[in-house]
């Protein structure tokens, strides 16, 4: 019988992690932005995830029946965004107690036009941030990542029940934005089946530099 990717993962196979990073970079990078705000710092919550999920790769079960092989891979993920944002805030509590420099005028403000679409992202961005620390965690696997209340609940190491309230807290804290028409309403969370959606990789390059780092990391 041919082993599943998680048996091959779990044996440290370099094919079968290249696929997983195939399958799930672009995916998690979205998820690592919506927890972050910041697209560089995803960037690199992403390479920190593989470069986890490799160190990490025995502890995946075998067993199909364990559930989503994706569930534990955004775990990790959500694991790596909460100790880079604990350590960008000590950086930035270092650097407020450096003297401020000059102020240099920034004429490009004065040049660039402003965008609705961005605009309206960024007060969804800035509501989110305002979120407890777990209620946006939640909020972004269940909303914006398509996880169902058990798949989140596997990913965050938590019981349904805390998903669910934790969801909810959060959809109520937003729901005066949202009355006062600054931002959308947010979609309903997946159904429990629901198949993962296919999602397109990165690059090969992308890929097979990240992939290498891993390998090349002691065990």
């Amino acid at each position: 019988m041919k082993p599943t990717i998680r048996a091959r993962i779990r044996d440290g196979d370099r094919d079968a992690f290249g696929e997983l990073f195939d399958e799930y970079a672009r995916a998690i990078h979205h998820h690592a932005y919506r927890l972050t705000g910041d697209w560089s710092t995803a960037e690199d919550v992403v390479s920190l995830t593989f470069l986890e999920a490799w160190r990490l790769r025995e502890r995946v079960d075998s067993d199909e029946s364990a559930g989503p092989l994706r569930a534990w891979l955004y775990g990790v993920a959500t694991n790596v965004a909460r100790n880079v944002r604990r350590a960008a805030r000590r950086h930035a509590s270092a650097m407020a107690r450096l003297p401020k420099p000059q102020p240099v005028p920034d004429h490009a403000d004065e040049v660039v036009a402003t965008i609705d679409e961005r605009e309206r992202l960024s007060m969804v961005r800035d509501a989110v941030a305002r979120l407890r620390k777990h209620e946006r965690e939640v909020l972004t696997l269940c909303v914006w990542s398509g996880f169902g209340y058990t798949e989140a609940a596997q990913a965050l190491g938590v019981p349904v029940g805390t998903v669910r309230s934790r969801l909810s807290r959060a959809r109520k804290r937003l729901e005066k934005l949202v009355a006062a028409g600054r931002v959308r309403p947010l979609a309903e969370p997946a159904e429990e089946k629901r198949e993962p959606v296919a999602r397109p990789g990165q690059t090969r390059g992308d890929r097979t530099n990240a992939v290498r780092f891993a390998q090349e990391t002691p065990r």
